[in-house]
């Protein structure tokens, strides 16, 4: 099969810029190629929560930062004529939620065994671990090789 060619299957991805996940995007786009699925890559934004403070205002640029982020994660990752078809979409919304309706009917969702929060020494981040737990597809986490 082509790389133009799709069997209809689907490989969710979250990206948020990390090293993990730019690994996870990077096995995403190799599996993709040997099974002829599509790659949906899923960046998330939310609001901060802020508890006892007022919220003084939030940055009307947030989406527009986390679109420009994944655009330039894919760019980086997969190059500018990508092997496979690799869509992209940016959702108000908790991470783990978000990536579990998204991966609603995939076959695969694919994420990355750290992200930019949390602990440093964890093997795997939150989101992730919520994903593995109630995902209705087998859940893939890529962890990021230290150099």
């Amino acid at each position: 099969m082509s790389a133009g060619q799709s069997t209809g299957s689907r490989i969710v991805v979250g990206v948020d810029g990390s090293p993990s996940s730019k690994a996870a995007l990077r096995w995403a786009v190799d599996q993709a190629q040997r099974t002829g699925a599509v790659v949906d890559t899923v960046a998330c934004w939310s609001y901060p929560t802020v508890y006892g403070w007022g919220m003084t205002g939030v940055d009307p640029e947030l989406p527009d930062v986390t679109g420009k982020m994944l655009a330039q994660t894919v760019a980086e990752v997969v190059g500018d004529n990508p092997p496979v078809e690799v869509r992209e979409s940016v959702v108000l919304g908790n991470a783990a939620e978000v990536l579990l309706d998204k991966a609603n009917g995939a076959e695969l969702l694919v994420v990355g065994s750290r992200g930019h929060g949390g602990f440093s020494g964890a093997l795997l981040g939150s989101v992730g671990q919520h994903c593995v737990q109630h995902a209705h597809c087998p859940v893939v986490v890529i962890r990021h090789a230290e150099n």
